[in-house]
């Protein structure tokens, strides 16, 4: 099978947004590719974060992973900063990557943007990691989002350069979009992208009775003003969740029932969460199982993690040949 990389940063708990748009398409591609699936705790390391919070998140994204479905049985499952061979492989790339190219990336300026007071040199090259975390394992797939197009592509651009200058080292990673993939998941304010830190998101893990006041709060049609007024499901994110969590058949009968008024937005709002509940309970359950087992979880964490540095190893041993540097104290 080809192999796959995937990874996701410990910011935050997971939530319904990373479910839908990631970690179950990480469940089905198991079957179909040999998937490598990691927290990326050091792309998480150019903001601002608490040490001690920071581990707690490790772990409990971890979880998630496990709970949502992704079996270690089949996948393998770590943690980016297990395996040094990620940063070392870093710098051999940066020096194959040109700075305007790093100063063009769309994420760089949105965050140098957003955090004026600390553009570290960890926001510029973290696209170049992201290539390290791809091509430690000569993985051939990638599955992206649409706001990890442009560093996948960076990374394919290095992989040209790097081959041409030190022969052929790297296969090009391409994208792929699993069928039925969700694409960007708005968050509670219908506005936003999804997210915990932000306040619009819905943890996977949340409380039944937090989940029910947070979707009570939830953005809809902002041109519906009364109870009687006819709606837009169209444009409204409420709408938009029922998509993922409702029967179509009755998805169409909400639509409907929305344009005609005979629907209103709370009672919209209280029927997606209870299907929402549904859903999320069995994730639920299998995340406190898993959590409460935490030295279990490390023993995966930690399996995973001998896995991975045996094949990013390799590679760097590879790449370190093809450049000429010194191997164990003798020229490769």
């Amino acid at each position: 099978m080809e192999r796959l990389f995937s990874g996701m940063q410990p910011t935050q708990d997971a939530h319904i947004g990373n479910w839908l748009g990631a970690i179950r398409n990480w469940v089905a591609l198991q079957d179909r590719y040999e998937c490598l699936y990691c927290v990326v705790d050091l792309h998480a390391l150019t903001a601002p974060y608490d040490p001690r919070v920071m581990r707690e998140r490790v772990l409990n994204l971890a979880a998630a992973f496990l709970a949502c479905g992704v079996d270690p049985a089949k996948s393998t499952v770590f943690v980016q900063s297990a395996v040094p061979e990620h940063t070392e492989l870093t710098w051999l790339l940066a020096c194959q990557t040109g700075l305007g190219a790093l100063e063009r990336m769309t994420q760089f300026k949105d965050k140098s943007d957003q955090n004026a007071d600390n553009i570290n040199a960890g926001l510029l090259f973290y696209p170049v990691l992201m290539a390290a975390d791809i091509l430690a394992y000569r993985a051939q797939v990638v599955p992206v989002g649409e706001d990890q197009v442009q560093h996948l592509e960076l990374a394919r651009e290095i992989v040209r350069k790097f081959n041409r200058a030190f022969g052929d080292t790297f296969p090009e990673p391409r994208p792929i979009v699993p069928e039925g993939s969700a694409k960007r998941i708005l968050g509670l304010d219908g506005n936003a992208k999804m997210s915990k830190s932000k306040g619009n998101a819905i943890a996977l893990v949340e409380e039944p009775a937090t989940v029910r006041k947070l979707l009570a709060s939830a953005y809809t049609d902002p041109e519906r003003k009364r109870r009687t007024d006819p709606g837009r499901p169209e444009v409204c994110n409420v709408f938009t969740l029922h998509g993922f969590f409702t029967a179509p058949s009755r998805v169409e009968g909400i639509a409907g029932d929305c344009r005609s008024a005979a629907l209103g937005c709370v009672d919209c709002k209280k029927e997606l969460a209870e299907n929402l509940l549904v859903a999320l309970e069995p994730i639920r359950r299998r995340y406190l199982e898993v959590r409460a087992d935490e030295e279990g979880l490390r023993a995966v964490l930690a399996a995973g993690a001998e896995r991975a540095r045996a094949l990013a190893r390799e590679t760097l041993v590879l790449a370190r040949r093809n450049m000429g540097l010194v191997e164990g104290g003798r020229r490769a």
